[in-house]
């Protein structure tokens, strides 16, 4: 490798050909990529001593692949739908909405899911909605309790 230095007012300067520059560079960014991959894996292995759940490659492929993770984590588990349903405090048809996308839950219905299949919530996360959309119907019956409440006292 090549290098002059020259002194300029702002201090000592390294000049060198652009191919060793640019490899240089990309032995920085490598050594990065290595350190995060490296705080990746302690931080896993810290993860797992705690306690943290394990999961096959084929499931944790099936989750990346969009799999729906409520079904997918229910049958790693073993439970069958009528069993989680029973755990959760939801009938097996409406369980079975949420595993083929004909239904949304609400957050708190996902907390208990992943409670139930021992997973952290953020598993579920692709699947949880918010409670109007959960369930648009009583979320405006609601709206026209209140609605009418109001009237009802006087405010407008």
């Amino acid at each position: 490798m090549k290098v002059r230095f020259e002194t300029t007012p702002d201090g000592d300067m390294a000049i060198m050909e652009r191919a060793e520059y640019e490899r240089l560079v990309a032995l920085v960014a490598e050594a990065e990529e290595n350190a995060g991959t490296a705080r990746l894996v302690a931080q896993a292995r810290k993860d797992i001593a705690e306690g943290a759940p394990l999961l096959p490659l084929e499931v944790a492929d099936a989750l990346a692949n969009g799999k729906n993770p409520i079904r997918l984590l229910r049958e790693f588990r073993g439970f069958k739908q009528v069993e989680l349903a029973s755990m959760i405090g939801i009938t097996q048809g409406y369980l079975s909405d949420l595993e083929n996308g004909k239904r949304k839950g609400t957050l708190e219905l996902h907390q208990e899911t992943a409670r139930a299949l021992g997973v952290p919530l953020d598993l579920l996360a692709p699947v949880i909605v918010s409670e109007q959309e959960a369930n648009p119907a009583r979320v405006a019956k609601r709206r026209q309790i209140i609605a009418k409440m109001r009237r009802q006292r006087g405010f407008r």
